[in-house]
């Protein structure tokens, strides 16, 4: 007997017709997740010599916590693991999924769930959570009575929509009948204090009821426990203190923007990233800032404050501790408070002239122009945490090895005759001197990955600094030798000032990595141009590309780009796909589940 015909022999012998329905009935309702579970399962019940009989009463009816997670960035995901993590050495039995890799309909199967879910653009879920997030608005979901949940939302109060999704699948769950294990709670962007006192409210709930049923441990799958012995140690509560190569500026000298290529060792770290993550970068505010706000405000500089336990100067809290060049809601809540303005009170109440009002305005402009008596206790207290700046790593490190690359825009702008800045931006494009020391951290984003397979074609469009992951596209495919198509579609105001890494891309093209690249410099003719144009003027063979399998990246401004983007590829599909409106939103709906069409917004 052939092997071949030996191999199908004992296929034949290891299970017969009915064993394979039944399991081919299972295996279809299980994620990935669940399917590497039971693997590792049945493997340890054949070394045990156990059968499934045997234990089956131990596990049937054991109850666990499930954790869902939508994540844009990667923040609900680094909250969802550490809740997890935190759940597992209290031996409660629980599951960790990403709701894209979750099949909805096995939340009927479910008897505890927890939900944590950012919230992006004007109240929109994050690309992983879109399925899930509509399949709880459809007809087609379930009624859920024996579900017990809770939600945990994470946004940024500076929005319209805070919280957006957290809110929606909060009551979407209680409409289907789902009983609250405790209310949902919406955190703001220094978040870990809200996290950690709602990590302790659930666990404080679900325990006894949980702990009743189950005796051991959850099982953790093989993988993942690979997966998180081989994690950095470095992360946003323990960054890395790296130093700063350089920060060039690659925009000319009569440009209306200040684009700086930054450069960062990360030697001795041990720190690996892809293409498609980000930097977390913790900077210091201005000193000069600090000290304008406290002279504005009669404090003193050596005034000590107590933080968490410990006693600071207040100069030294504001320049390292809190957040001065964004404002927010928050803080004018409080503060108005002590100015007793009434303008000030009621703008407060006014959650679109509010959004307004801070969108130009700094901490100290805000100070200066309704001056208050505060302390500098009671000034902390009005303000919230410093969180660290996200940015697109423009480089691979097969490229560039122990170093992380960053295309970072200086933000400034006049307020009355007073130059402002980005906290971060100026902190690496102009007072952090080269050799100076900085805390990063690498937040990975498996919603802006290259393909698999470096046969497939790519198109990226990505206008002014959403052209840095797109660098590390390049330098990684060129580091494949990926046979793959790539398509760069790029814009800013002037082809002789603003052309970014202009001599970079002409060397990939020389050397055949880039395939196509399409411009757009709004102000190089009366009649300005956008990436939309270029995409609706191509758009023929874009829908060709498309057709043959290629994978569609967008990075930059969330707000006004990437919806203009959006648009103009419904275009492009209703003209040349002979499609429907409606049509063409489900074609690139369907480009998304199939991770065909990511973006990285901001």
């Amino acid at each position: 007997m052939s092997i071949a015909a030996q191999q199908n022999s004992n296929m034949m012998v290891a299970l017969n017709d009915s064993q394979w329905a039944l399991v081919n009935q299972l295996s279809s309702t299980l994620s990935s997740q669940q399917l590497n579970w039971l693997s590792g399962y049945l493997a340890g019940l054949a070394q045990s010599g156990q059968s499934v009989q045997a234990v089956q009463s131990s596990v049937a009816n054991d109850k666990k916590l499930t954790i869902l997670y939508g994540s844009q960035t990667g923040n609900a995901k680094s909250v969802a693991a550490e809740f997890k993590a935190l759940l597992e050495a209290k031996n409660i039995p629980v599951t960790l999924s990403n709701m894209a890799d979750y099949k909805a309909k096995q939340l009927k199967a479910e008897t505890h769930l927890v939900v944590i879910a950012s919230t992006h653009g004007e109240g929109d879920a994050p690309d992983d959570a879109v399925e899930l997030h509509e399949f709880l608005a459809s007809k087609k979901a379930v009624k859920l009575p024996d579900l017990k949940f809770s939600v945990l939302g994470l946004g940024d109060s500076s929005y319209e929509f805070f919280c957006q999704t957290g809110k929606d699948f909060d009551q979407r769950l209680a409409d289907l009948g789902a009983k609250r294990i405790i209310d949902r709670v919406d955190c703001d962007v220094d978040y870990d204090d809200a996290c950690q006192a709602w990590f302790g409210a659930v666990i404080a709930k679900i325990s006894d009821e949980l702990l009743q049923q189950s005796a051991t441990p959850a099982v953790t799958s093989n993988a993942r426990a690979q997966a998180s012995n081989k994690a950095s140690v470095y992360n946003k509560k323990n960054p890395f203190s790296a130093s700063l190569l350089e920060s060039q500026k690659i925009t000319g000298r009569d440009s209306v923007k200040d684009i700086r290529h930054i450069e960062i060792s990360l030697e001795g770290s041990g720190i690996q990233y892809r293409p498609g993550d980000a930097l977390g970068v913790w900077f210091k505010n201005d000193a000069a800032l600090v000290d304008e706000l406290l002279q504005l405000l009669s404090i003193q500089p050596s005034a000590t404050v107590e933080l968490a336990g410990a006693k600071y100067t207040v100069r030294d809290a504001l320049i390292n501790q809190f957040e001065l060049t964004q404002s927010y809601p928050t803080f004018i809540s409080a503060y108005s408070a002590f100015t007793q303005n009434k303008q000030l009170i009621d703008l407060a109440t006014d959650k679109e002239a509010l959004r307004t009002y801070l969108a130009s305005r700094q901490i100290v402009d805000i100070v200066r122009e309704y001056p208050a008596h505060v302390t500098a206790q009671q000034l902390l207290d009005c303000l919230r945490k410093i969180t660290p700046r996200l940015y697109s790593i423009a480089s691979s490190q097969d490229e560039v090895e122990d170093e992380v690359h960053l295309t970072v825009a200086l933000l400034q702008y006049d307020n009355e005759g007073n130059l402002r800045q980005g906290g971060a931006s100026s902190y690496l494009a102009a007072r952090l001197e080269a050799g100076g020391e900085l805390g990063v951290f690498v937040e990975h984003n498996d919603n802006f990955r290259l393909p698999d397979d470096p046969n497939t074609d790519v198109i990226m469009i990505g206008p002014g600094t959403g052209i840095a992951p797109f660098r590390a596209f390049m330098q990684q495919r060129q580091a494949d030798e990926a046979e793959g198509k790539n398509w760069l579609f790029f814009g800013n105001p002037n082809y002789t000032q603003d052309f970014l890494y202009q001599t970079e891309w002409q060397r990939f093209v020389k050397e055949g990595v880039l395939t196509k690249v399409s411009l757009a410099f709004s102000r190089d003719q009366e009649q300005k141009v956008y990436v939309q144009h270029r995409i609706k003027e191509q758009g023929a063979e874009l829908y060709q590309w498309l057709e043959k399998g290629a994978h569609l990246y967008i990075c930059g401004d969330a707000n006004h780009m990437a919806k203009d983007v959006h648009d103009a590829l419904i275009h492009v599909v209703v003209e040349f796909g002979g499609k429907t409106a409606e049509q063409a939103e489900l074609y690139l709906t369907d480009l998304r589940r199939a991770k065909r069409y990511q973006k990285d917004v901001y």
